[in-house]
């Protein structure tokens, strides 16, 4: 298993390492970070620009190939992933937002898996029946539900509870309050931020799990093994249980795990909704501020976190199937 994990690392990191350079190469081709001078007052010269952009190594009159050797010597040597064209540095920016996102991505990702699972397997154990059906539809609206209609609802509730106890139950912006000091303060301020951007995520990512989960549920109920189960003595619910979901849990598994990574930097509009400085709100920017070192950062996570993704996959299917692990 080890041996087999260490092949998958050598291969993810070599796609992490081409999809990077040629996201470089892309941005340096749509992106001019000149754009971010042109409306400055009073206004410069492309020459002032270009002595500017030079110190970040971002001057388009320096030859593609150069700026990129430079950029690349930066990253193995000094893990210096560059600074924007007005300064910043990318790699403070990408540790702080990841810290941001990494809070949502968790708890809505718990939220969601069990959720999901659960009323996947309750509803197979009850096709047809109410319950099954008003899951059901319940699942499918909210998987059609808009990430900013989710968001801008929740907030609506999230008021209206407020309003109604006269005191600030949940938080609608910001990840923090910059006023709390304390351990255990500090911790329920941070809960009270969380609870909201957390539900609407939740909300609109756990339906596809509970779908997904009941469909391939349903195609093992009556399979052979789990009716030999039955025939041994477990009852329905043990033989669905012990047999039946393990096998359907694999492609489940594999699916929430490719998930991760395009929470990360996917959950733009979240972020947008309640003022959080996160990943997905750092690329939007990036690409606002036709920052070339921050865009090829963020596309380096992506795909780091892509990576992950697929190691965490595997390692569920070694973990569930036998058959794998045999082999």
């Amino acid at each position: 298993m080890l041996r087999y994990l260490l092949r998958r690392s050598v291969g993810w990191l070599a796609m992490i390492v081409v999809a990077t350079n040629l996201t470089y190469f892309l941005a340096n081709a749509f992106l001019d970070p000149r754009a971010n001078y042109l409306q400055l007052r009073p206004p410069r010269s492309p020459e002032e620009i270009a002595i500017s952009l030079q110190r970040y190594n971002l001057d388009p009159g320096t030859p593609l190939l150069g700026r990129w050797w430079t950029w690349i010597t930066g990253i193995v040597t000094r893990w210096d992933w560059g600074a924007s064209p007005i300064g910043e540095s990318v790699n403070g920016e990408i540790a702080f937002r990841i810290g941001v996102s990494a809070q949502l991505v968790f708890f809505s990702v718990v939220l969601s898996t069990v959720i999901g699972i659960g009323l996947g397997v309750y509803t197979a154990s009850r096709q047809y029946k109410f319950s099954d059906r008003f899951s059901q539809g319940l699942s499918i609206i909210t998987l059609n539900i808009p990430p900013a209609v989710a968001g801008l609802a929740v907030v609506l509730v999230a008021i209206a509870i407020n309003q109604s106890v006269g005191n600030t139950l949940f938080f609608v912006a910001g990840a923090q309050s910059p006023t709390v000091s304390g351990f255990w303060p500090t911790v329920v301020d941070r809960i009270q931020h969380l609870v909201l951007p957390t539900i609407s995520l939740t909300v609109i990512s756990y339906a596809s799990y509970h779908l997904l989960q009941r469909s391939l549920l349903l195609d093992n109920i009556n399979s052979d093994f789990v009716r030999t189960a039955r025939a041994k003595g477990l009852t329905r619910a043990e033989a669905i249980r012990r047999h039946g979901l393990r096998t359907s849990l694999i492609p489940v598994a594999t699916s929430i795990a490719f998930a991760i990574p395009a929470l990360f930097t996917g959950a733009v509009i979240t972020e947008r909704i309640f003022a959080w400085q996160g990943m997905g709100q750092y690329f939007v920017t990036t690409i606002a501020k036709n920052d070339i070192h921050g865009a090829v950062g963020v596309a380096a996570f992506g795909a780091l976190m892509t990576a992950i993704g697929a190691m965490l996959a595997d390692i569920a299917v070694v973990a569930l199937d036998p058959r794998v692990r045999v082999a």
